[in-house]
């Protein structure tokens, strides 16, 4: 029988050779990891500084306050919880290195953190050679699955394909220019939309990849201006989203109605970053939203903004959340920290949490989540405009869409 995992597409990074050497060898994960004692250890890895801290910040946030809650009950097992807070500093080594700190040193029974597909790559391998468990809580582009992750972000089926199905379906969209941070999810991403596009009578008119990081938009917004698209997909990340729609915005180009520019990576976090006027009327492909409707989601915003005063909720802080409960609810359900034991549980799980009714599928360690487009409003929410008639299977290889095949090959 096939093995349901399978490896990356393609590797993000090349660490380092001393990290190679510190990481090597098949190292099992202790029969019980987190810790003696009253307390389970539990990792918390984002990047608190850098390009990415403008996303990466509240994630880590939702999830401290997903510890505090589950201690405020008793715990896990009869045991308080412990973070240990890492930055990953917006460079993917330092993830990894982080990463093999938390497990080896700190021998902590989880981790959740990342952002990027970058800083996630960087991380596989560490887990798979030590047999430990990372929790990823963001979108990312599909065509991989490991063991020894579990992902409660959207796969590319319950995001990227319900964003360019509004666009065509419901806009009439026809000519896409496609914009992107210089790393692996945009480019992956965009190898999927291209396919997607070639079997559903779309044109790309244009496709430009820019350093994490940069500022400088000006020959990038004439080329949208000449290229003429009714449509951008954008899944550039962190604070070039700033400079990018500013600049569109200077250059007469902002209009949603004329030119929608779809991000799925631009939440109500970004969008403060932004400033609400260059970006306004915007759509975004997400899971998740503030202003989703159900009294789990109530309770969750009243708790997150009792703690951080102005703040707003998003996606990829939703997931984390959702992530640190899921775990947890799958000790309580093994009886145990234990690495086999928690995955075997995990399968199948499901919780009511602020997105809806999450499931985990055993197969492949993605959950099941609801497709939501939004627009953004003059408020710096977002209101859903369209959403899919129930939680959407992960498929993050496609393989149920015939225009995708090979992608994965």
């Amino acid at each position: 029988m096939r093995n349901p995992f399978s490896r990356p597409l393609m590797a993000a990074v090349l660490l380092p050779a001393a990290l190679l050497t510190a990481c090597g060898g098949e190292s099992k994960s202790p029969a019980a990891p987190g810790g003696g004692g009253d307390t389970i250890k539990v990792g918390v890895l984002h990047s608190l500084s850098g390009t990415m801290a403008i996303s990466e910040v509240t994630v880590k946030n939702s999830e401290t306050m997903a510890i505090e809650e589950i201690n405020a009950r008793g715990g896990v097992l009869g045991k308080k919880l412990e973070a240990v807070v890492e930055d990953g500093a917006s460079d993917w080594p330092t993830f990894a290195q982080k990463a093999q700190k938390l497990i080896r040193k700190d021998k902590v029974a989880a981790v959740f953190g990342g952002w990027t597909s970058a800083s996630r790559k960087a991380m596989l391998p560490v887990f798979e050679r030590n047999k430990a468990l990372l929790w990823y809580p963001v979108q990312y582009e599909g065509l991989e699955s490991s063991p020894y992750i579990f992902y409660t972000g959207a796969t590319t089926n319950q995001q990227i394909v319900p964003g360019l199905e509004y666009l065509t379906k419901e806009k009439g969209k026809k000519k896409l220019f496609l914009v992107g941070s210089d790393y692996v999810f945009p480019r992956t991403a965009n190898k999927i939309i291209k396919a997607y596009a070639k079997a559903n009578g779309m044109q790309i008119l244009g496709e430009e990849y820019t350093p994490l990081g940069h500022t400088e938009y000006s020959t990038l917004v004439n080329k949208i201006s000449a290229a003429k698209p009714d449509a951008v997909f954008n899944t550039l990340n962190g604070d070039s989203n700033v400079a990018f729609f500013k600049q569109l915005k200077s250059a007469g180009l902002a209009d949603p109605g004329a030119m929608p520019v779809m991000s799925v990576s631009i939440a109500e976090e970004e969008v403060k970053g932004i400033g609400v006027g260059n970006i306004a009327g915007q759509p975004v492909a997400w899971n998740y939203y503030q202003t989703t409707k159900g009294a789990v989601n109530d309770t969750f915003v009243r708790a997150f903004q009792a703690r951080h005063k102005g703040a707003v909720t998003s996606d990829p802080m939703e997931a984390g959340y959702n992530a640190v409960h899921l775990w947890a609810k799958a000790v309580e359900k093994a009886g145990s920290t234990d690495v086999a034991k928690v995955k075997a549980a995990a399968a199948g799980l499901s919780l009511d949490l602020p997105e809806g009714k999450v499931t985990i599928d055993g197969s492949n360690q993605h959950v099941y989540k609801t497709a939501r487009i939004g627009v953004i409003q003059p408020d710096g929410l977002i209101k859903e405009v369209w959403a899919s008639d129930e939680p959407i299977k992960p498929d993050p290889h496609l393989r149920s869409y015939p225009w995708a095949a090979g992608l994965s090959s």
